[in-house]
């Protein structure tokens, strides 16, 4: 089966997102950043990390992110990374283990308490800020909730990303603070 496969450049020049024509998992994202953890819960992610220069591997809903370290160079790693999704998904392979991420899943919700403001932090994370970093090619996740201060994961192309850090304090903290008045901080983990 043909796949279709776009690539598209992101703010954080270590990333590059590559777009594709169907659907890889039911919701959210999946970050890899280690082969170990690709493993364990995805046959493509794994498939990613064993390209030479790939350091971590995001799926979307319907697109790859995929950063690579200093010993990797986009002219030979877009190759790579291109044909291993054709191949992949071409073949109609499983993309990710869905019942290992929903445990992972479920066992980072169950981690931070999930009191009232919890609950409407990630309301809004995933009402609208989620969606806004998915199109660079990145994901945000609630990591906790301390005394005010909101602990967030910047995966994907947000990782790293030069800009990362006016997005979350000028974008994600100040909407934060406008909805949730107990909020008085947003720090990356």
């Amino acid at each position: 089966m043909s796949v279709n496969i776009q690539l598209e450049w992101t703010p954080n020049p270590s990333t590059l997102k590559y777009v594709v024509d169907r659907r890889l998992i039911s919701s959210g994202a999946v970050n890899f950043t280690n082969r170990e953890e690709a493993e364990k819960k995805s046959p493509l992610a794994k498939k990613l990390m064993d390209v030479k220069g790939v350091t971590a591997v995001m799926v979307g809903l319907n697109f790859v992110t995929v950063t690579k370290g200093d010993e990797g160079e986009w002219d030979e790693l877009n190759d790579a990374v291109m044909a291993a999704l054709d191949s992949h998904l071409g073949a109609n392979e499983p993309v990710v283990d869905e019942e290992a991420v929903a445990a992972s899943r479920a066992a980072a919700a169950g981690t931070g308490g999930g009191g009232s403001v919890e609950q409407r932090i990630r309301d809004i994370l995933d009402a609208e800020i989620r969606p806004a970093v998915a199109q660079d090619g990145g994901d945000i996740t609630l990591d906790r909730v301390e005394d005010g201060i909101v602990y967030l994961h910047m995966q994907g192309s947000c990782a790293g990303c030069p800009s990362s850090t006016a997005t979350l304090k000028m974008g994600i903290e100040g909407r934060l603070r406008e909805l949730i008045p107990e909020v008085t901080e947003v720090v990356s983990v």
